[in-house]
């Protein structure tokens, strides 16, 4: 039961940002460098300051449990629940772990004073759960979600250009209706009409993005068994084996993969690269446009998963391909596809909410600030039942064939490092994340 006085937080403390993985870091990235505000008063109007010059940040990604995205088709959202839940502990909580060979011990930091859900899958399943649980623990802790800020941002844009909005999110955020039902209300609020939304579910491309061995070894020479992504034999994410001149698959090095018979005949294609998975899904989408005869053409696309904007100039890349596209002189896509599709990343959205929250629940940070932390969970070795995969994570039947409430920890909470993370994940962080970047250098060598 909630209490009647909650504890307010410290206003020196953190802000914690949440991701199933490194995704996230976009919207903290829109944080580091947001100036949308006048600092002294808060009205909306840059100021030439960082909105949240004076903040400092816990970052945490559940690299080891993610994709969340997958949860929702293995029936098993409960156990979702119930990750998430243990990482806002994690914020709560004043300990973390350190890793010396396989021994854990632990750590002293702080708690956070609000918590900013950079995850669609967990803002869709659990925002709700969230907030009554920090509620429940006496908490007077803001949380704010990350399909709000999406949506708003794209009806601002559909109140001028009247289209259909693309909704392009993990599988489990699709399934999840939070996009569509959220995008609906606010529309009645607005007055608009309701409008037209098409959904396509990501299935692959932020495991890809994260590096999830499950759908992306970089190392690979030839087809395999562990595949779990869009394939000729998948028959949920089918690549159609007549549209791959639509496709147009990257085929360098091994970023596309074949499965080949004693004849050498292709019996399967696997997807082997983040831009694959981008090109697969957005024909999917667009021929879901012209199976259902959608209308109006699509011109609004929010990238529902945080990943997602790490591949926005191939997206959009890719979109003016298909826009452009013919088939025996005619254009296949564009009584589907506005010429211009104006891509809404949430991240901007989430930070100017996340400014608002804070200066509402008098927040603001009036003191030095101190240094930033970046905490990943990986599998709890410790825990004799843990299997694990060649690269060291969970195995995919491991991950979603455990059940809510065995009241196991299965993670720990650990600082990012060059194990836990890749060097080309870091090198991409560099490029699209500088100033996440600049302050994940200050706390590991790279």
């Amino acid at each position: 039961m909630a209490q009647t006085h909650l504890k307010a937080p410290n206003k020196k403390l953190p802000v914690g940002v949440f991701d199933s993985g490194t995704g996230g870091l976009t919207v903290l990235e829109a944080m580091l460098t947001l100036d949308m505000f006048n600092n002294e008063t808060g009205k909306p109007g840059a100021d030439g300051k960082p909105d949240f010059q004076s903040e400092f940040y816990q970052y945490l990604a559940d690299q080891a449990n993610m994709p969340y995205g997958n949860y929702a088709a293995e029936k098993k959202t409960d156990l979702l629940k119930e990750h998430i839940i243990k990482n806002m502990n994690f914020f709560l909580n004043t300990t973390y772990s350190v890793q010396t060979q396989n021994v854990f011990s632990n750590q002293q930091k702080q708690q956070v004073k609000m918590i900013v859900i950079a995850c669609n899958t967990a803002t869709a399943y659990a925002l709700p759960d969230i907030k009554k649980h920090v509620e429940d623990l006496g908490y007077n802790v803001p949380v704010i979600g990350v399909i709000d800020a999406g949506s708003k941002a794209a009806l601002q844009y559909q109140q001028k250009n009247i289209g259909t909005i693309g909704v392009f999110a993990t599988a489990g955020t699709v399934a999840s209706n939070g996009y569509p039902r959220t995008l609906k209300a606010m529309a009645t609020q607005l007055g608009m009409k309701e409008p037209s939304i098409i959904s396509q579910g990501g299935f692959g491309l932020a495991e890809s993005i994260d590096r999830d061995w499950s759908f992306y070894v970089d190392t690979l020479t030839k087809a395999r068994n562990t595949y779990k992504g869009p394939s000729v034999k998948n028959l949920n994410y089918t690549i159609d084996t007549t549209l791959l001149n639509v496709y147009r698959f990257n085929k360098n090095r091994n970023e596309l993969l074949c499965e080949y018979d004693n004849t050498g005949k292709c019996l399967d294609i696997q997807l082997n690269e983040p831009a694959n998975y981008v090109r697969y899904h957005l024909v999917s989408l667009l021929e879901k446009m012209r199976n259902e005869h959608v209308q109006p053409a699509m011109n609004t696309l929010i990238l529902g998963c945080t990943h997602y904007p790490y591949m926005k100039d191939t997206i959009a890349k890719v979109l003016n391909e298909l826009y452009n596209y013919q088939l025996n002189g005619e254009y296949r896509y564009r009584a589907f596809l506005a010429e211009h599709v104006e891509l809404i990343d949430p991240s901007v959205e989430t930070a100017k909410e996340a400014y608002i929250a804070l200066r509402k629940n008098d927040l603001l940070n009036n003191a030095a600030k101190e240094g930033n932390h970046f905490f990943i969970t990986i599998p709890n070795t410790s825990l004799k039942e843990t299997q694990l995969q060649p690269d060291g994570w969970f195995t995919y039947e491991y991950k979603y064939g455990r059940v809510a409430g065995a009241n196991k920890d299965y993670v720990q909470f650990v600082p990012f490092n060059t194990k836990n993370i890749s060097t080309a994940t870091y090198n991409r962080f560099k490029v699209a994340l500088p100033h996440v970047y600049g302050e994940i250098v200050k706390t590991i060598k790279l």
